[in-house]
């Protein structure tokens, strides 16, 4: 008596290899893209926010460097709370960037624009 396979995805009888789990490569994405889809929806969203904001910086900042009120990234709808990584200089200046573009906030509500240099 044989082991009747299915296809964990649409049940479908299986045929060809005893370890074979879907039986099109159509089932198996699908199997794996329903598995991801609540991971990938974040990242999605995150990423969709990180480019929003280097777009922000990089449309404000055409000359490389430049100051304005904070209140003009927030109008802009940079959000604060997203960014790729920070460079602390030698004199404890942090600058927050998503990717190239970057921004040092000073306490006078004031933000300095920069484009980070590439060393490479």
């Amino acid at each position: 008596m044989e082991d009747e396979r299915k296809c964990i995805e649409c049940g479908e009888k299986l045929r060809g290899r005893i370890d074979k789990k879907f039986c099109s490569d159509q089932c198996r994405s699908s199997f794996f893209n329903r598995q991801n889809a609540a991971s990938t929806k974040l990242i999605r969203n995150i990423n969709a926010i990180l480019r929003k904001n280097r777009t922000i910086l990089h449309d404000l900042n055409p000359s490389g460097k430049t100051s304005m009120p904070k209140k003009r990234l927030i109008e802009a709808g940079f959000n604060f709370d997203y960014f790729t990584n920070i460079y602390v200089t030698k004199n404890n200046t942090t600058y927050y960037f998503c990717y190239d573009q970057g921004y040092l906030l000073n306490n006078k509500g004031y933000v300095t624009i920069v484009v980070k240099k590439s060393y490479v």
